[in-house]
């Protein structure tokens, strides 16, 4: 079988060539690799491929996704938790098998997270520049004290879970916000609505899927009941948040501080070297004339070892596939 690899960087060859060659016997399997992201554009250099393997950025819509039934391709094998560019209910009329990785590295996340907000609280980004120039001054990069602070985490799966660990570590107050908190969390923090979350934290982290009930969970209606001054952390998905109602709430001071490692129209952005273009995107751009937004390019599963992961439990879902057997990372349409 053949499995065209979109959005293929030189880190996924790697970690999906070493996951293969550790587990194949005989060439049973042969990937393809296409820089492009899938869309209804590139989708024809999937024909002859029996799988696609794809990525947070690529668009399995239904168009899409009958196209590469049309060419013969039964499975879809996301290499990632989220799973919000898939037509779900499209892909099983079509009979598509469709399998993420839900669980690749939740510290690395959870880690990336707590590196955000130390790095915009302290503002060693802006120290690193200041001390490369010669300029040791400290005005400017006044910060506060982690501990005794209020995080309050937005989801409480796995990566919530393992950020309630850090910050608890860190002698936090962690509130948390799910639709059914995790038994382990009661020893780490306090479940909250998410008013009351909003309301008493001093750093809001989210930590939920996009759906339909999340888009824009944090919208200007929801900002104006932060804490005012407090900072803001997105490693989840873009979408989450109303961008323009965060540029906003910046303007008028009432938000202290945002990190964001995901936004909502990173597609045309994330994962490619811009250095030499002109960035068309006024949003964006306006995010990044803040001093206290630090933007960085959804690199928050960027470790070894989720990459590892990720590749082997791609290679995991698509085995179960081929063998008929229930799969525990399948994605089904509700």
């Amino acid at each position: 079988m053949k499995i065209a690899v979109f959005s293929a960087q030189p880190y996924d060859r790697r970690f999906l060539d070493d996951a293969l060659a550790r587990r194949q016997a005989g060439g049973a399997l042969a990937l393809q690799y296409f820089t492009e992201p899938l869309s209804l554009q590139s989708v024809a250099l999937a024909q002859g491929c029996g799988a696609v393997c794809v990525f947070v950025n690529d668009a399995l819509d239904a168009g899409v996704l009958a196209a590469l039934a049309a060419q013969g391709v039964r499975a879809v094998l996301l290499r990632c938790a989220g799973y919000n560019n898939v037509d779900l209910a499209a892909a099983a009329r079509l009979g598509l098998f469709v399998a993420r990785v839900p669980a690749y590295s939740p510290e690395a996340v959870a880690e990336f997270t707590l590196a955000l907000v130390l790095t915009l609280n302290r503002h060693t980004h802006r120290a690193y520049a200041r001390v490369r120039e010669g300029n040791f001054a400290l005005d400017g990069l006044l910060g506060s004290n982690l501990h005794g602070k209020t995080v309050g985490l937005i989801g409480l799966g796995k990566i919530g879970l393992a950020a309630a660990r850090i910050f608890h570590g860190f002698g936090c107050r962690v509130l948390g916000y799910d639709p059914a908190p995790p038994a382990g969390f009661r020893a780490l923090g306090q479940a909250a609505q998410l008013p009351a979350l909003l309301a008493a934290s001093d750093i809001v982290s989210l930590h939920c899927p996009l759906l339909p009930a999340t888009h824009h969970l944090l919208d200007a209606a929801a900002l104006a009941r932060m804490k005012p001054g407090a900072m803001l952390v997105n490693t989840s998905r873009g979408g989450l948040l109303d961008t323009g109602a965060v540029i906003d709430a910046l303007k008028s001071r009432h938000l202290g501080a945002l990190a964001i490692d995901v936004y909502e129209q990173e597609s045309e952005l994330f994962f490619h070297d811009h250095s030499a273009d002109i960035i068309s995107d006024d949003v964006f751009q306006r995010l990044l004339t803040f001093p206290n937004v630090l933007v960085t390019g959804h690199q928050g599963f960027f470790t070894t070892e989720a990459l590892r992961e990720i590749a082997e439990t791609t290679f995991d879902n698509l085995e179960c596939h081929r063998a008929g057997k229930p799969c525990a990372n399948a994605c089904l349409a509700t």
